[in-house]
């Protein structure tokens, strides 16, 4: 699929995918999964090359970021998939050829509805293609700060879940501990994304500074700073997250750990205390033919009540050390 935005922020429809030329106040080329014919067009109509999907995959700086033919290749992996339990990355490529910009992706990150939304509200000296690039970053990163927001939230409830309901005594099922486990691998999986996510922008950014149509404009320099020093502070509340995260499994696996020593412990005494009454069973239950006891009249009664008191000395012994 291809959008076209003109100055105006209105959307331009494009249906004649043979013609080789575009209005002049479109000012954005949104590539959404493109077609090969689709990416011809563009080509066509911008005199550059469009990064293939297998293009956008490429790790190295090299490949992601570099100027050709007066055109900027930019590409910056973004977090998709937030609302779900598999978050994960997608490649987008940003490309600034003249006054125009050019973005192709693979996905739908939320940070491009929002920003589409918001674009009829983009001061008119904002609408050309490094500057309406400019507002596009700020917009990815103001969404990748509201996932962290989101995250910390969810987090937070979790860490009640974990440590709350013990203060209150809540009998919870046995696998309590091992389900939220799996959650908080879940938002370490997220926050891991979202590190990943920061440091391929935190790169793209000190790129795009350098790009004399940025320089030449003082208020998308600016703009830039401050997105790049929002970056880098993003990336600091994410570090901080991460500690929190590990801190939580931490304490979620010592709590296991405790509530096992604890199952164990039960057992163990419950085998010292009846030690000594068997102790006392199979003294009796030795086949002498000489055991005095064993005439006793009150000898059956004599036994029970030595195997009690062997079992009661015991507990109560454990409760004074405090072992119960």
């Amino acid at each position: 699929m291809i959008a076209a935005y003109c100055s105006d922020c209105k959307p331009v429809e494009i249906r004649d995918l043979s013609q080789a030329s575009l209005r002049d106040d479109v000012m954005w080329i949104d590539l959404v999964e493109p077609s090969h014919d689709e990416e011809m067009f563009v080509e066509r109509v911008l005199g550059i090359e469009v990064p293939t999907r297998d293009d956008l995959k490429d790790i190295e700086p090299s490949a992601r970021l570099y100027v050709e033919n007066d055109a900027v290749f930019m590409t910056a992996s973004l977090v998709w998939k937030v609302e779900t339990d598999a978050p994960t990355l997608t490649d987008v490529a940003f490309i600034l050829a003249g006054k125009r910009m050019v973005t192709i992706r693979y996905a739908q990150p939320k940070s491009f509805s929002l920003f589409i939304a918001a674009l009829h509200r983009v001061p008119q000296q904002w609408r050309s293609g490094a500057a309406l690039l400019a507002k596009l970053f700020e917009t990815v990163i103001d969404r990748t700060a509201e996932i962290l927001e989101l995250s910390v939230a969810r987090i937070d409830i979790l860490s009640t879940h974990v440590f709350g309901d013990r203060a209150r005594k809540v009998r919870k099922p046995s696998n309590y501990l091992e389900e939220k486990l799996r959650d908080i691998a879940g938002h370490h999986r997220l926050v891991s994304k979202i590190r990943d996510s920061l440091a391929s922008l935190s790169r793209l950014m000190t790129f795009f500074y350098n790009v004399p149509a940025v320089q030449q404009d003082r208020d998308t320099k600016e703009l830039c700073r401050t997105v790049s020093r929002d970056i880098q502070s993003l990336n600091e509340h994410a570090s901080f997250i991460a500690g929190n995260i590990t801190f939580l499994l931490d304490a979620s696996l010592g709590l296991i750990n405790i509530e096992q020593n604890s199952i164990i412990k039960i057992f163990s005494i419950a085998s010292v205390v009846f030690l000594p009454p068997t102790l006392v069973a199979s003294i009796y239950g030795m086949n002498f033919e000489f055991m005095p006891e064993l005439h006793f009249a009150h000898g059956y009664p004599y036994s029970i009540g030595l195997m009690v008191l062997s079992a009661i000395i015991p507990f109560f012994f454990f409760r004074w050390k405090g072992w119960l």
